[in-house]
């Protein structure tokens, strides 16, 4: 069992002001794998003095100097890259394969994505007769979410320090294992001291206290709109700036030309990655009302596919979900599908076969779905995928803007003006055309309630920088 009751604060692994055991469980057999601390208001004082104070050095820092460090955290990062992805499988139940080749690789493409950007990457320019300079925003907290662990945490950390900004993280206390893994690594890279904090707790013991304190300059949130709505109430008074990545219920559209039995498998398996613990996931499918049954038999014949448990199983493709918090939140969600009458198709309520613990969820499909249907409007957070009818094109975007969120649309067809001319009309950060994502380069987040700022690539940097005009230098 791990033993992280430790924080990282100014380069030094240090013990917590006041300690306050968390047992961390693994949910795929319910053991306890780890305990932590929790921190408290102390804590982060202390981590927002050592970054506050390397802020000083570090904010003034040459560009080739942080390139020089993010190039040690690189190969720091590969060397521990088992380490991470053990670390992953363990917290939250990612089969091995995805969390080595998937979810741990993920922060290799944040921080070499935001290497090669910082060595070309523009801090000034001329605007007429005033030089515009781009400078790190000053100490940042990062709040980070447990579904996609080390992701959230590369893609906050790789550009804040590609930027020259010190900042103060704090990881799920749910998942962990991986942020240790990540400060080790740091530490291993020699990133100066106080650049990088870390300080573990949950929302009300450290959130909340990193979120209010007048040390910090910008708030990143990652998570559900409801917690990221508290960080924002929280950081209104010191009026810093919040970048939040919210939750999501983005709509899926099946035109009606295209290649039905490869759309609707594509989608349905979609569901399925991650055990349908992805905040841009295409929960909800629309497809045209006269082809419900033939969409229902193909999804559900893909669900049949999913081979659920013990993510160490090389033929396991579905883990649990992450805790018994989220396992027993998904099942009343799907008995309240069944109870407001959606059509059960595969899946449903209780463990899957041949498995007596452990957080594991059914891969679940319901058909004839109407868009006011609780399963509809509330992100499940797991392999539930809803199936929705449509009579027009014009009804299927009106009900996929039907929505407070607004942070991904899928669209499948042949005819790409049609499909340009749809996702035109999507109130969504991401939109992917027949299964096609972006890369590392492209700007993720959401319209709505799903958050604001983007992340990822170049437009992952501006969040972290200020915008300085200086006239009259001739």
């Amino acid at each position: 069992m791990r033993v992280y009751d430790q924080f990282y604060i100014n380069g030094e692994w240090v013990a917590p002001l006041t300690p306050n055991n968390c047992v961390v469980i693994n949910p795929a057999d319910e053991s306890v794998c780890a305990t932590i601390s929790l921190g408290a208001a102390g804590d982060v004082d202390k981590a927002v003095a050592a970054a506050r104070h390397a802020f000083n050095r570090f904010g003034f820092s040459t560009r080739e100097e942080r390139i020089a460090i993010l190039e040690a955290v690189l190969v720091a990062y590969q060397n521990n890259h088992q380490e991470m992805a053990d670390a992953i499988s363990e917290e939250m139940g990612a089969p091995s394969k995805l969390a080595a080749n998937v979810q741990a690789n993920l922060g290799i493409w944040h921080i070499s994505t935001a290497l090669e950007i910082l060595k070309t990457y523009e801090f000034e320019s001329q605007l007429g007769k005033s030089r515009i300079l781009k400078e790190p925003i000053g100490v940042c907290g990062l709040i980070t979410p447990w579904n996609w662990p080390v992701n959230q945490i590369a893609c906050k950390v790789a550009p804040a320090l590609a930027v020259g900004c010190t900042m103060v993280l704090k990881p799920s206390e749910v998942a962990p294992l991986s942020a240790y893994v990540f400060a080790k690594i740091m530490d291993e890279a020699g990133v100066p001291a106080g650049v990088f904090n870390l300080v573990n707790g949950d929302g009300a013991g450290v959130g909340s206290a990193l979120s209010a304190h007048p040390g910090v300059d910008m708030m990143s949130f990652t998570g559900s709109t409801r917690a990221g709505s508290l960080v924002a109430q929280a950081a209104a008074p010191t009026v810093k700036r919040v970048a939040q990545e919210l939750g999501g219920k983005s709509a899926n559209i099946l035109l009606n030309d295209v290649d039905f039995e490869a759309a609707v498998t594509r989608g349905a398996m979609s569901m399925f990655v991650n055990s349908g613990q992805s905040c841009n996931a295409p929960s909800r499918m629309l497809v045209p009302a006269e082809r419900m049954d033939e969409a229902a038999n193909i999804a559900a014949a893909a669900a049949a596919t999913v081979v659920v448990g013990d993510p160490k199983a090389d033929s396991t493709t579905m883990g649990p979900v992450v805790s018994e918090l989220q396992f027993n939140k998904i099942q009343g969600l799907i008995q309240a599908g069944i109870d407001e009458g959606a059509r059960l198709v595969a899946g449903g309520t209780g463990l899957p076969e041949g498995l007596d613990k452990g957080f594991y969820v059914k891969p679940t499909i319901f058909a004839d779905v109407n868009n006011d249907m609780t399963v509809a409007r509330e992100e499940i957070f797991g392999p539930v995928l809803v199936i929705l009818p449509y009579d027009s094109e014009e009804q299927a975007i009106e009900i996929a803007n039907d929505t407070p969120f607004g942070l991904a649309g899928y669209i499948q067809g042949n005819d790409m003006e049609r499909v340009r001319a749809v996702a035109s009309k999507i109130r969504a950060g991401n939109i992917n055309i027949n299964g096609q994502s972006g890369d590392m380069n492209t700007p993720f987040g959401g319209y709505k309630q799903s958050g604001n700022g983007r992340e990822w690539g170049e437009h992952g940097f501006a969040d972290y920088l200020e915008v300085k005009a200086v006239s009259g230098l001739g």
